[in-house]
């Protein structure tokens, strides 16, 4: 009952007595429905929903978020239902309630799925109302400070669970105080005997460094004093997983970290930080490259204050935090000041404004991933809590986790701009796409019309917008480029058949659909052109033809390759055939169609299960490069290469690589070229062999 009393009192401070009453009616309610239940730490039940109720009353939250804290299990652990809810406590109050539900009565083939769905849907409730994160947060803070009796592996997912995704929301909402507590529990049961040993450490060291600390504490003070400048100074101590975090980073002892203690000074306007941040440079030494002004460039989550750490006595570097009084209520409370300070303030405005936008972007970058490992991978990487500042070419500055590239740039000023992108420069220089951008760097994209993302991107871009738009794009562009040779293989496999593909009307494809179940004749030519289905299976169950009487030896036409089918016709990398090269196409389950010269080794290997070998031929009329290796043995002269160079760009052919070997007198040089077809390299050939350095040359097939 100690804990109902204070609950209440601690909201009489703030909420109206009418409200106050409702929240009793909602602890008695809470109270009836858990009747029985215990939790495994032996406490009745009703403990969990008041504690998580009091967590937030410092926030000063209003009374339905109160109320829903304090039911938030009721309708996933209890016989309540959200209809009484709604009910007896108005629809607001059963929409956070369902909001913070888990989708139990759902079936997942695996805990990633089922882990999966319940963020999808946390996040889309976060979005409409951010108070169910709030209530959320609340939740998994009481249950991580009564962890200790759970088992232990139930102990330590959840610790990872809350590490890598509830403590990072906290900490992008700007509740800095729960994000590090919420950090330093999950390191106490992840890493137990590491937290244990520096808790004691930092208990021992607090005790030996009271005296200096107290000694640079009354010198602050003192000298801004002198400066007529009113400040509240405090000390502040790092939280344990910070000071591990460093010892990691760093490769440091504890004894090395010797910045465990900062001080924080709280002015009353936006000036006046930057003249105290003056004075106390002239009471001791600012470290190079210690200073920081998130003032000027604010944190996404509307943390703003100027850091510098200082060289203080006896050597000692002293990080020193200043902000001004309202700078402090948002870096405390952050996305809550909202509830907190009802002063409707510009920041506090804006940083809601911002939190929507971060959530709006975020839902559209998951929302392009329907596997559960991929949105459980695009949600981490975005809650990655590190930063980068940088400006557009017209000043505007965009926020991007550090490591990120050129590339993230670009998605991150629109996915049309990231699709579009072919080169970028930063701070006027071209660099390549993967280059990672730097705090204060100026970044230009340039774009052309048709140009498409690249799947190797993927190997370098840090953000989950980046990442999940790309993806999303390749598997689209895969799709159309497949459903198009899909088509062609199917026609190739009717006419077999001796049956006319215009005669395959659409009631025959809509019984086709129906009998398989599959969605589209699209979906369906997409498996054909990516191997999961056999063209002649496909064309029998369209023709309505049995497979007894299907002539499997007739003369099948031959599919003509163009070049120009996109990621649905790829040439192999082991024999790199061209135009004019005998050809043969194999279609593997879930790669499409790969195109080998006839007399290519890997082929000659013989054919693994699940390969598909179809006639193909070159279309006539191709119009695109084709890379083609050529080896030669050339004596070692000054100005070989410039000949041989010159005799290329002479046959009008493109070099897009070279490499070197030395061979005694002789030098091997390996090129690889660009070609339109057999007959151009043959040209290409002809006017090397007229060099009378070259000794020897030859066409390389076998490239791995």
């Amino acid at each position: 009952m100690a804990d109902t009393d204070l609950l209440i009192e601690e909201l009489s401070t703030y909420l109206k007595p009418k409200d106050v009453e409702h929240v009793r009616v909602a602890i008695e309610f809470s109270r009836e429905a858990h009747q029985g239940q215990m939790r495994q730490s032996g406490d009745p039940y009703i403990s969990h929903p008041i504690a998580v109720a009091r967590i937030l009353t410092p926030l000063h939250i209003d009374a339905q978020a109160i109320i829903a804290a304090l039911l938030h299990d009721v309708v996933e652990d209890t016989k309540v239902t959200s209809e009484q809810v709604a009910k007896k406590f108005g629809k607001p109050v059963a929409e956070l309630v369902d909001g913070l539900s888990k989708l139990d009565k759902i079936q997942f083939e695996t805990r990633e799925d089922a882990q999966a769905e319940n963020f999808r849907k946390m996040l889309l409730a976060m979005a409409r109302d951010v108070r169910v994160i709030l209530i959320k947060l609340a939740d998994r803070l009481h249950n991580m400070r009564t962890l200790d009796s759970m088992v232990p592996e139930k102990r330590e997912r959840i610790a990872r669970e809350t590490m890598e995704i509830y403590a990072p929301i906290a900490n992008r909402l700007g509740l800095n105080d729960l994000h590090h507590e919420l950090q330093d529990l999950s390191f106490k049961y992840l890493r137990p005997t590491r937290y244990a040993v520096l808790a004691k450490a930092l208990l021992v060291a607090r005790g030996n460094r009271r005296e200096v600390l107290g000694k640079i504490l009354v010198a602050i003070r003192k000298r801004l004093a002198a400066n007529h400048i009113e400040a509240d100074v405090t000390g502040r101590e790092k939280n344990i997983y910070s000071i591990y975090r460093k010892m990691q980073s760093k490769s440091l002892a504890f004894s090395e970290v010797l910045d465990i203690y900062g001080f924080r000074v709280l002015v009353n306007d936006f000036a006046s930080c930057y003249v105290a941040m003056g004075v106390l440079h002239g009471l001791y030494k600012p470290i190079p490259g210690k200073f920081k002004d998130y003032i000027a460039i604010q944190k996404s989550n509307g943390y703003q204050s100027l850091h510098t750490t200082l060289f203080g006595p006896f050597g000692t570097p002293i990080e020193i935090q200043i902000r001004t009084h309202e700078m402090h209520r948002i870096a405390e409370a952050g996305v809550a000041s909202h509830w907190l300070y009802k002063s409707g303030h510009d920041s506090i405005n804006d940083l809601h404004k911002k939190t929507h936008q971060w959530l709006q972007d975020l839902l559209e970058s998951l929302s392009q991933s329907n596997d559960s490992s991929e949105f459980l991978e695009h949600l981490k990487v975005d809650l990655f809590p590190d930063e980068v500042y940088v400006f557009t070419p017209k000043g505007k500055i965009l926020s991007l986790p550090r490591g990120a590239t050129a590339v993230d740039f670009a998605y991150s000023v629109h996915t049309d701009i990231g699709n579009r992108c072919i080169a970028v420069k930063v701070n006027h220089e071209l660099v390549p796409l993967r280059t990672e951008l730097r705090n204060g760097d100026r970044v230009e994209v340039i774009t052309a019309p048709h140009a498409n993302p690249n799947p190797s991107w993927l190997g370098y871009v840090t953000t989950s917008k980046a990442r999940s738009q790309i993806r999303h794009f390749l598997k689209t562009m895969q799709s159309g480029e497949s459903a198009l040779l899909g088509e062609r293989l199917l026609n190739q496999a009717l006419q077999t058949l001796g049956v006319k593909p215009q005669d395959m009307d659409e009631a025959r494809w809509n019984k086709l659909l129906r009998d398989t179940g599959v969605k589209t004749r699209q979906d369906i030519l997409a498996d054909i052109g990516l191997g999961r289905r056999l063209n002649m299976v496909v064309a029998r169950q369209l023709a309505s033809i049995s497979e007894s009487s299907a002539n499997e030896t007739a003369a099948n036409a031959v599919i003509t390759i163009q070049g120009t089918e996109g990621m649905a016709v790829q040439f192999a990398q082991c024999c790199h055939p061209i135009p004019g090269d005998p050809i043969v196409g194999v279609i593997k389950s879930g790669q499409g169609l790969l195109v080998h010269t006839h007399d290519c080794p890997t082929l000659r290997r013989g054919r693994s299960s699940g390969e598909q070998w179809l006639d193909v031929a070159w279309d006539k009329n191709i119009h695109r490069p084709f890379a083609v290796n050529i080896k030669l043995l050339v004596a070692d002269q000054r100005g070989v290469l410039a000949k041989i160079s010159a005799a290329i760009a002479e046959a009008e052919a493109n070099i897009k690589n070279i490499s070197f070997t030395h061979e005694g007198e002789y030098s091997g040089l390996q090129f690889t070229l660009e070609v339109n077809n057999r007959l151009h390299l043959a040209n290409i050939m002809r006017n090397l062999r007229k060099i009378p350095e070259v000794v020897r040359i030859i066409r390389v097939k076998n490239v791995s």
